[in-house]
């Protein structure tokens, strides 16, 4: 007989799993677990990759797998959705608070407006809003970086998308 864990459970396994490109993430606080279900008695996890061709699902897809199975959880599928697309939106309030702490700023917004100057993104080391844009690449394609003038600490914003 297999025993059916509650999906809050397991969600609670899949908080562990963390996001391999931002370790201070968990792949729920980035929004990639779209959807934790039963389908005729057999565990669904359903992911969103960031964008489709994000060279990190391979890595993310076992850990997850990993993670369950450490769990005793060994019945199960993965299943990547790519509609509708993965956007910034889905990073949670808790992703974005660690994102600042860890001295990323959050996507602000719903638009592009600070990649196209319209919108203020604060310093997450000193909360100041006299910020610059250096480059519309940071250290990954979805940051860019930016420049506090006021503590004068370059920092990454994680782009809206």
């Amino acid at each position: 007989m297999v025993t059916m864990l509650a999906i809050e459970d397991i969600k609670a396994v899949l908080e562990l799993v963390k996001d391999p490109e931002i370790p201070v993430l968990s792949v729920e606080d980035m929004g990639i677990i779209r959807d934790v279900r039963y389908l005729d008695g057999r565990l669904q996890i359903v992911i969103t990759p960031t964008y489709s061709g994000c060279p990190a699902m391979d890595v993310i897809e076992e850990d997850i797998s990993t993670m369950l199975k450490l769990h005793a959880i060994d019945d199960f599928d993965i299943n990547t959705e790519l509609s509708p697309a993965w956007t910034t939106d889905w990073i949670t309030a808790d992703g974005r608070e660690k994102l600042r702490a860890f001295g990323i700023a959050p996507p602000t917004g719903k638009s592009k407006g600070a990649l196209l100057g319209h919108d203020v993104v604060g310093c997450p080391q000193c909360s100041s809003t006299n910020t610059v844009m250096v480059s519309e690449f940071g250290s990954t394609a979805c940051k860019a970086h930016y420049k506090c003038q006021e503590c004068l600490e370059p920092f990454d914003y994680f782009k809206c998308v």
